[in-house]
Parts: C-alpha cells; structure tokens; sequence
C-alpha cells in the first residue's frame, strides 16, 4: 500500500506524460459496409494535438476526497500489479488531456474503470478517435460520460458509424449523441436507421438524413415502432420524399405534433390529401407552427377578408408562408389597404393569388418604395390600377424597378409614357432591366423600328428574345417583315404565322 500511495502522491514522470499518444490513436482498417456500398469517402484524421483544456477541477465536482479515501474505494485489496495498473491507467488518461487530479475523481465516480483491463480502454478510445474525435473532444465525453469508455453498447454503435456509414455523421451530431443519452439509448441505433433505409430512405441519403434530425428525439428515444408509425402516417402527404427534403419532421411527435397540425391543413383542404402533401413539401416548415396558431390565421382570413375555406387553401397553396405573417401587423393593414383601393373579397384574392408575397414583404424597405415610385409616375392613391401595378412590382427588388425607369427615360420616354405603358402592360415593371435593354436595342438597330412603337406595343417587351422575336423577324424581314405591326409579327399563333394547317386533332378541340 505504502508503493500506491507514493504513486499517487507524485505525478507519473514527463517520459511517460509527454509521450506521443498517436501510438494507440491511428485509425484502423474498416470492414467492408453492408449498409453503404455508395459512401467511399472517409474523411482522414490528424493527430491528436497535446493541449491540456483548461478546465476548472471544482466545477466539474463538488468535492475532493483523499488519497487514502480514494484507494478505500478504489482498491479494496493491494496486488502486485496494482501500482502499474493504476500508473497505466493515470497516464493513458493524461494522454487524452485528463489530469491527474481529475483521474483519481473519475476513478472514484467510477470504481469499474479499474477492473476493465487498461488495453481495452485504450482499444476504445482508439475507436472514438477513429471517428474524427480529437482529444479535447474525447476528454468532454469522458468527463461527462465515463461509459463511452466501459459500455459494450457503446463499441457496436462505434463500429456501425464507423463501417455502415463511413465515419461521415457530423462531428457535432455524434459528441450530442455520445454525451445526451444513456447506453441503454444507444442500443437500438444501428437498427433503427436500418428501418429508414428499409422503408425507403435511398442509402446514399440516409447520412444527410441522420445530420439533419435530432438524433436523440428522433431515433434514440423511440421505438422501432414508433419510428414506423411516423413513417405510415406521412405516406398521403409525400412520405419517404418529404423526409428526404425534411429530415427534421422525423423530429416532431406524431400524437401532439403531426397529427393534429397535419389534420388541420387537410380538413381547410376539403380532405385533398394531395393538396395538403404539396403544401407540406412546399413549406415543410409550417409544421413549426402550433394548431392554435395556424386556425387564428385561417379564422382572421375567413372574418376580415372574407374568405371561404377554398379560397384560403389556395392561397395556401401558392404561398404558405402566409403563417409566418403577423395578422396585426402585416395582414390587417395591407388587406385593408386593398379594400381602400376598391377591391371587394372576389378581387383581393384574385390579387393574392397573382402576388402572395404582398403580405410578407417588408413594407419600409419595399413596399413604401415602389408605392412612392407609382404614384410619381402617375398612378393614383386609392385605386383599382394601383393595386395592379402593386402586384407586378411586387415581383422583382426596388434596385431593378428603378433601374427599369432609368432605361425608359434614357430611350426618351417621358413618366407620361411610362405611366401608359403599364396600364396597357403591366408586366413591364418586373421585367429584368437588362433584357429589356437587350429587346429595345434590337427594336431600334436590326429591326429598323421606332422605339415610340412600344406605345401602342409594350407587350412587345415580354416576348422571348431568341425564340419569338429575333425568329420571327428574321423570317418575314425578306417578305413583308418590316412593315408587320408588333402586334400582328408576335401575337399571332404558330400555325397561322408559318403558313402549316393545323392538325384536325387541334382544330376538333378549338370546336369544343
């Protein structure tokens, strides 16, 4: 006893502290993948670096015992080997960055690292540094859950992160997995993300999948079967496809969550279980949104807009980010400022439905803008035409809408000019200011045409460059091209602009 007693009362020597641990820390061969035959890569490791972390000793315990206290409960009887076991053992875990202090705590907190022989200890600690852990890392773990090194669970989920899916999990998402859950947790994880290759996951996808969710929510807390209920449940709405772009809903509780939230979305639907799968694969993350949440908003729309539940499920569908938009402060005003403008229930959804995002838009950085930009043009406060114009320059950035005006007035139109052309045109104000350059360009220098003919034409400016207008001058320029309106050269469909009669098929369903 007097020989252990001197060997923790001194230090292990700097020979054997300072040693180069890569010895025990190299990662090994793996065994083929029966799981992954399409994950090759695996990324590579450095050596461990040699940086003791800084840790505070009393706050990771609340007292400090006693060399004899801690031999009492420790070693209850002395050998001949003790002295080397425990010196093994203090500098295996000084090679992971655990002082010597801390070691004689941990062994007291866990009596049963003494008994594991140390080769096993250092086996383990290879198989966590086989996975990328570096050495600060693996002292976190130990000093927050010593059976990463003792539970026989434990090395089978290593050996499956390390060989079925190729060591490629998340280096965050697998210290959250070690050091959040029990060894009893962790027992059924291999087979679990069996189950979702099983019923669907494509094996090149399943090691997104996993470092997308929750692992301990999603798969270390639940049952095989509970897994496979959330898996049947989605199937109307998208099923294996909607998990593949939304890992996280494997996250959500089927019972309190899924369910109830899903239902809602479907009874607005009129049951469309289709509808209601687009809605989700569209916005998965409206699923964030609690069922109090989502029925204020489809009751607030039913009340101020006068929406019936179709209605409401359509603009849902062309925009279901709608419930992430304040009632108060983004849908009340702005559908009361439709119903300023003149626009009845019939007229606002139509509105809706061409520009959603007029509800979610920031109003001081966008809206206020371009509102300000219409009625100096000559748009009138107020007004069905506003509404109009609102809903096209809703659909492209103030810096190109004014880069727009720019080209106009450089071509010499007036705000007059500009004005008109988006009454008979609206579409001119979302336009991309460069392909509109481009089209006017070409207006006036190959087609020899006056740009003032965009008066009576401003459609113009929304036909494909390649493949209607520069096409179809190019051939009637050598006939009668050049004396063709806009309007007749463009407008006009295929079969009557090339001359071809149409085939009976297409004209027996023009007589329908």
């Amino acid at each position: 006893m007097a020989l252990a007693l001197t060997l923790f009362s001194i230090r292990p020597s700097s020979s054997s502290s300072s040693s180069n641990p890569s010895h025990f820390l190299q990662p090994s061969l793996r065994s083929p993948s029966t799981l992954s035959p399409f994950l090759h890569s695996q990324p590579s490791f450095s050596p461990l670096i040699i940086s003791q972390p800084q840790i505070n000793d009393s706050s990771l315990f609340r007292f400090q015992p006693s060399i004899h206290t801690f031999f009492h409960c420790c070693c209850t009887t002395y050998t001949a080997n003790t002295d080397v076991q425990f010196g093994t053992l203090v500098s295996l875990f000084e090679e992971i960055g655990i002082s010597f202090e801390e070691t004689k705590l941990l062994l007291l907190n866990a009596p049963e690292l003494t008994s594991i022989p140390v080769d096993s200890l250092r086996a383990r600690v290879h198989s966590l540094h086989s996975l990328g852990l570096d050495r600060v890392s693996i002292y976190y773990l130990v000093i927050k859950r010593f059976t990463v090194l003792t539970d026989n669970e434990i090395e089978h989920l290593l050996s499956f992160l390390r060989n079925e899916l190729q060591g490629q999990l998340e280096q965050a998402k697998l210290k959250r997995l070690l050091s959040d859950n029990e060894p009893k947790f962790l027992a059924g994880f291999p087979q679990k993300v069996q189950l979702l290759v099983e019923r669907g996951i494509p094996v090149d996808k399943i090691v997104r999948v996993l470092n997308k969710v929750n692992l301990s929510k999603a798969l270390c807390h639940r049952s095989m079967d509970e897994i496979d209920r959330i898996i049947g449940f989605l199937e109307p709405f998208g099923g294996i496809a909607l998990i593949v772009k939304y890992p996280p809903i494997l996250n959500y509780d089927l019972d309190y969550q899924l369910i109830p939230r899903i239902r809602v979305l479907t009874e607005l639907s009129g049951g469309d279980e289709c509808g209601t799968g687009k809605v989700l694969n569209r916005f998965p993350i409206i699923l964030n949104y609690s069922v109090e949440h989502i029925e204020e908003h489809i009751q607030f729309l039913r009340s101020f807009a006068d929406f019936d539940d179709q209605q409401i499920f359509r603009i849902v569908s062309v925009f279901p980010a709608i419930f992430t938009s304040s009632r108060e402060r983004k849908l009340r005003p702005r559908i009361h400022f439709l119903k300023e403008c003149g626009l009845d229930s019939g007229d606002i959804f139509k509105f809706l439905i061409k520009a959603p995002v007029f509800l979610s838009i920031s109003f001081d950085k966008n809206l206020a803008y371009k509102l300000v930009f219409l009625l100096k043009i000559g748009y009138k406060y107020r007004t069905k035409e506003l509404t109009v114009a609102i809903a096209s320059s809703t659909r492209i950035s103030c810096e190109n809408m004014q880069k727009v005006m720019n080209l106009f007035l450089n071509y010499g139109f007036s705000s007059e000019d500009i004005f008109a052309m988006s009454k008979k045109h609206p579409q001119i104000l979302q336009y991309n200011h460069a392909s509109l350059e481009k089209k006017m360009k070409y207006l006036i220098e190959d087609m020899n045409r006056d740009i003032q003919e965009l008066l009576d034409f401003p459609a113009f400016l929304g036909y494909k460059f390649d493949d209607r207008i520069k096409h179809r001058y190019e051939i009637k320029k050598g006939l009668r091209g050049g004396q063709m309106s806009l309007n007749k050269l463009l407008t006009v469909s295929s079969e009557v602009f090339t001359g071809k009669p149409k085939k009976a098929s297409s004209v027996k369903s023009e007589l329908k």
